[in-house]
């Protein structure tokens, strides 16, 4: 049975995912107000109907779908609970566990359900193998939707949190070590030394060369991933871990903030020159 959904706020992740739900043959709204025209083609090439107002999205809604920045995760859901909305909320944001169970508790209030999301992967395509987590009493209904789509589903045996849990993890790992390797490579070209450290990671860890170069690529959405560095330097604390490491990643990412929506990667030594200039 189709569903409506209200597809809060899509970027290139969220218009992808609303693509393959609009497969499935549901109906997905989302918010054009404020949106540059780039995102509005995006959402048009993927089927998704224009409304201007969250009101508007939210009327006779049975999901709301949240794919938005994680430091707005909060904000999409008292906005979204301010209206009363009493359906199933599924938060499929990069936010810590302890940030997904404020959202249930913000949703809860008003009468919503709250299904945690975690989504792994890039953009949902046939080139690109992507999967969204899920967690919380309604997860198999959710994932349900995107049967026989590009975005793959795992449904976790645990509460609401565990799939923000299991991204965390997961980006702590692969943002984190993208970070730390940039850092790495600039303190090299500092000291003069980045020639002498690319020539022995040939020798012992080749594969740390092309790794440690992944940050061109991504620079473009470093913009994103400060808040998601926060969230996982949260999560580690609120387990009595350290969190020193992911905020220390989230400062890199903040240093690369100028090569936001660029439409090229930059070179390596663009990046080691913007996070030596933006540290003095």
């Amino acid at each position: 049975m189709s569903k409506t959904i209200a597809l809060l706020h899509p970027g290139e992740m969220g218009a992808a995912v609303g693509a393959c739900l609009v497969g499935g043959g549901n109906r997905v709204r989302w918010v054009s107000a404020g949106r540059s025209g780039a995102t509005r083609a995006r959402a048009a090439g993927a089927g998704l109907e224009e409304v201007q107002t969250v009101k508007e999205a939210l009327a006779g809604a049975d999901i709301v779908l949240s794919v938005c920045p994680p430091h707005a995760a909060l904000d999409v859901a008292r906005e979204v609970a301010g209206h009363g909305f009493g359906g199933v909320y599924v938060d499929a944001n990069a936010v810590a566990p302890g940030t997904a169970r404020e959202v249930s508790r913000i949703v809860g209030a008003a009468g919503a359900h709250m299904v945690d999301g975690g989504i792994v992967g890039s953009p949902p395509s046939p080139k690109n193998s992507t999967r969204l987590y899920l967690a919380g009493n309604g997860g198999a209904d959710i994932a349900a939707l995107f049967a026989g789509s590009h975005l793959g589903t795992v449904v976790l045996d645990g509460p609401a949190g565990a799939a923000s849990a299991l991204k965390v993890c997961y980006a702590g790992w692969t943002k984190g070590s993208m970070a730390l390797l940039a850092d790495i490579r600039t303190l090299a070209q500092a000291e003069g030394v980045d020639g002498a450290l690319l020539a022995e990671w040939k020798i012992s860890r080749p594969a740390v060369i092309k790794d440690s170069e992944l940050v061109t690529g991504a620079a473009r959405k470093a913009w994103r991933w400060i808040a998601e560095m926060e969230e996982i330097a949260a999560s580690f604390e609120a387990a009595g871990l350290p969190g020193h490491f992911h905020h220390g990643a989230a400062e890199i990412y903040r240093r690369l903030e100028a090569f936001k929506d660029t439409a090229t990667p930059p070179e390596m030594a663009k990046v080691m020159a913007i996070l030596k200039a933006n540290g003095r």
